[in-house]
């Protein structure tokens, strides 16, 4: 086990180097058939796991952990905490984490504004940090150079909810103008209050209409907090208020998006009567939903790509080796995965309907 023969270096030597001098130690022992392969231990604090796409990103990192450990004979020791949505509670455990003096934190944070007490604990006990898909504040990843961001960026989303919507809009066989004002009527279900991914989607989504001249307006808005069930209760409300003169319902997250269809049927709408929703993740409930032709469109949030540089990103970083080698940095601290847009002409022609 690395923790073994860790404990024989002084503290005074750097984690990673200690890990370095481990692994060629490890190596001679395996080879005379003396000790077990060596051993990552990775910490991955997560906001919240009941949320299908942090769930599922959760999976494929387990999947691919696995993988890894065949492929490279090296364990890989995942320890995944649920902070339920709170701050107090990840730190708590993230605090607990860094005590056990795991090699590697992968912190999905529920407050982007706590993270510099975290970098500062985790600098402490020099053990290198991975944030994903919440980012932090950029400065915040600069207060020392064993810190990164993997995820994709938020704004990139909007716009292809935007490009959705707008190809909708403009196909004249599927009419979106139930009233013929030649105005857009949408709702939105925003994440979180504040949070930055919810801001910049909402912005870009909206934003990508109206630089293509389509005129639009806002009915309503609210926060469900990417969650299926708050985002029923909003829209319940939404149409005992503005029956089916909404045309739209713009989505942060595709678990919203659904609880918008969710309300819909439950009130009894006909397919004709049903406003066109927009989502982002692309999960698997969410595809489905494309596939019924209840759910116009999603923005595919690559889990399998962020949990895989995750991985890669934890693996350099145990062994002490530049993790640039490995995965293309941006500003040396960010690994961007891309969206992709998904309906159902794009969902047909991956199936080879098209």
């Amino acid at each position: 086990m690395i923790r073994t023969i860790k404990s024989c270096f002084t503290r005074s030597f750097p984690k990673a180097v200690a890990l370095g001098l481990a692994a060629v130690l490890l190596a001679g022992c395996t080879a005379a058939g003396s000790a077990e392969p060596r051993t990552l231990r990775v910490g991955v604090a997560v906001y919240l796991q009941s949320d299908t796409f942090i769930g599922t990103l959760v999976q494929e990192l387990e999947r691919l952990a696995q993988a890894r450990e065949i492929e490279d004979g090296v364990k890989i020791n995942l320890n995944v905490v649920d902070g339920r949505g709170s701050q107090l509670t990840q730190t708590e455990q993230i605090d607990r984490l860094i005590a056990l003096d795991y090699d590697v934190l992968c912190v999905n944070i529920v407050d982007r504004t706590s993270a510099a007490q975290l970098i500062d604990k985790a600098q402490e006990a020099d053990i290198p940090v991975i944030f994903f898909n919440r980012e932090p504040v950029a400065e915040d990843l600069y207060r020392w150079d064993r810190v990164y961001y993997v995820g994709a960026k938020a704004e990139e989303s909007g716009v292809l909810q935007g490009q959705i919507l707008l190809d909708r809009w403009l196909n004249r066989e599927q009419p979106m103008d139930k009233n013929g004002d030649g105005i857009l009527q949408y709702v939105l279900l925003e994440g979180e209050p504040g949070h930055q991914d919810a801001m910049l989607r909402t912005e870009y989504a909206v934003k990508t209409l109206t630089g293509a001249g389509v005129e639009v307006e806002k009915l309503a808005g609210d926060t469900a907090n990417w969650d299926r069930s708050q985002a029923t209760a909003r829209m319940s409300s939404w149409i005992e208020q503005f029956g089916t003169s909404i045309e739209a319902v713009i989505s942060n997250n595709d678990d919203m998006a659904l609880g918008a269809i969710d309300a819909c049927q439950d009130l009894g709408l006909t397919e004709d009567e049903m406003p066109v929703v927009v989502g982002v993740d692309a999960t698997a409930p969410a595809l489905e939903a494309v596939r019924e032709g209840t759910l116009c469109g999603t923005v595919r949030n690559d889990a399998q790509g962020i949990a895989g540089s995750m991985l890669e990103l934890a693996l350099a970083l145990a062994k002490g080796e530049e993790p640039a080698a490995s995965l293309p940095l941006s500003d040396e601290k960010y690994v961007w995965l891309p969206y992709q847009r998904v309906t159902l002409r794009q969902l047909e022609a991956e199936q080879g309907g098209v």
